[in-house]
């Protein structure tokens, strides 16, 4: 979405959450951050709509749990209606099906309200980034494939299992009598499935995901 004029060097956040209390805490937090704005609240989804419309956001923070039309719907509606508002959910809602959900139809962020504040900051820098972001906590439902883009193959999840014990690319393609060449396009793979940025990241959702036992 295009910003006003003056408004260019801020990123203009819409908080989406029935319970006001929440509201002012997020506004809070979001707003002691250089270059970030809070340009409008709503307690429903019928209400965020309307502030879509009014305010155009870049980035909307909303909840799961919303009266009525729920946010992960609410979620749907946004990126077929305004498709640059780049949307996070913040929830307590951290069952599998919900985090795989809200990813197939247009979230790109995904933060658990328990998360630490600056976890709500670097998904907000992330997702304005072009990239995903989700709380360690729902890991393992990004590993069952919460993403729009294909599971991973089987050949895939042994390359990330060996990646989680630390092994090298060289020690992988000896593990599984494969040449470096196809074990580095195994990886690539992999990033580009689960958008990870580098190897530093896929390494460590490789070790959050063997941490939970998948």
């Amino acid at each position: 979405m295009s910003h006003p004029t003056g408004g260019s060097s801020s990123i203009r956040i819409l908080l989406v959450d029935d319970h006001p209390l929440v509201r002012d805490g997020v506004r809070a937090r979001l707003e002691a951050v250089p270059g970030f704005r809070v340009v409008a609240e709503a307690g429903s989804a019928a209400e965020a709509l309307t502030m879509v419309e009014q305010h155009s956001p870049d980035i909307a923070l909303m909840d799961v749990g919303l009266p009525g039309t729920n946010g992960v719907e609410l979620a749907r509606q946004c990126h077929e209606r305004f498709p640059a508002l780049r949307i996070v959910m913040l929830t307590m809602h951290d069952q599998p099906q919900v985090v795989v959900e809200a990813f197939r139809v247009g979230a790109r962020g995904y933060v658990l309200k328990d998360s630490p504040a600056q976890e709500i900051v670097a998904a907000i820098e992330t997702v304005m980034a072009g990239r995903r972001y989700y709380s360690a906590g729902v890991a393992d439902a990004l590993a069952h494939g919460a993403t729009p883009d294909p599971l991973l193959t089987q050949r895939e999840k042994e390359v990330l299992a060996f990646i989680a014990e630390g092994l090298s690319s060289k020690e992988i393609a000896q593990r599984l009598d494969l040449s470096v060449r196809t074990v580095e396009t195994h990886r690539l793979n992999i990033k580009r499935k689960l958008e990870l940025d580098g190897s530093a990241a896929l390494a460590r959702f490789a070790v959050e995901r063997k941490r939970t036992g998948l």
